[in-house]
């Protein structure tokens, strides 16, 4: 009879070790702060070696986070300025966006004058040789620098058609 009990006693309290294992490995997980003769600090989960401390820390305490609103349909169209916000009218407006498309071109011709003689100057990456520069160090700088323009240039070039394709497409 003692064969029968001792089973279900021997697996009830095997299954409540298994259970308790994870709650005693968090209650053991201490923090060791262990200082070396150069003064340098190391945190440890074991206090072995000369220089080592406990600390001292407590549970890390959990706040949920605020609850997020649900979206709210909108069964009213308000304007998004105030009632009294200066307007503009379709006619001034289209004469702006003129004005802007022609700015723009204006500046994406004269970049595109700029990359045309930075090219012609910087000859595929050898620019010829001035009595200006000191030496192969000074050719070098010149070289880069040129490069540097020349991407800087591209750059405004991309920039501005992406401006024009933008205004195109309002």
């Amino acid at each position: 009879m003692s064969s029968l009990i001792s089973k279900p006693f021997s697996a009830a309290l095997a299954a409540l070790t298994l259970a308790a294992s994870p709650l005693a490995a968090l209650a053991s997980s201490d923090i060791f702060v262990c200082q070396d003769a150069d003064g340098r600090k190391t945190y440890q989960n074991t206090g072995t070696g000369k220089g080592c401390t406990r600390l001292d820390v407590q549970p890390a305490l959990t706040v949920p986070g605020p609850r997020q609103q649900t979206a709210r349909v909108a069964t009213d169209v308000r304007p998004i300025s105030p009632a009294n916000f200066p307007r503009v009218d379709t006619q001034t407006q289209k004469a702006r966006d003129g004005d802007r498309r022609r700015i723009l071109e204006d500046e994406l011709g004269s970049e595109e004058a700029k990359l045309q003689a930075l090219r012609t100057e910087y000859k595929n990456g050898a620019p010829e040789r001035l009595a200006s520069d000191r030496g192969n160090a000074g050719y070098q700088e010149r070289a880069a620098r040129m490069q540097a323009d020349l991407q800087r240039t591209e750059n405004n070039i991309t920039s501005l058609k992406r401006e024009l394709a933008l205004l195109s497409r309002q």
